[in-house]
């Protein structure tokens, strides 16, 4: 497997699903209270960019518009973004 499938697969079965349910449950925890604090909506802010970057990557990957540097640094990056969980 290529650095860039790698990538790709991180990016679509791990990231961007954990994204996913960390804006539903900051919707969730915004419902129950009835209103979103400031660093409520800063969080939820910062979630939906990094969602939104993740998909601007698979995007470039798709166009093969990402050389592989940029692909082995992301790849790095992100494994460990996702161990500090």
């Amino acid at each position: 497997m290529t650095n860039k499938q790698k990538l790709q697969n991180l990016l679509e079965l791990e990231i961007i699903p954990d994204l996913e349910i960390a804006i539903d449950e900051m919707f969730e925890a915004i419902d129950d209270s009835g209103s979103a604090s400031q660093e409520q909506k800063e969080e939820l802010e910062e979630l939906r960019e990094m969602r939104t970057e993740c998909f601007s990557i698979l995007d470039e990957l798709s166009r093969d518009e990402i050389d592989d540097e940029e692909v082995e640094a992301l790849l790095e990056e992100l494994m460990e973004l996702k161990t500090e969980e």
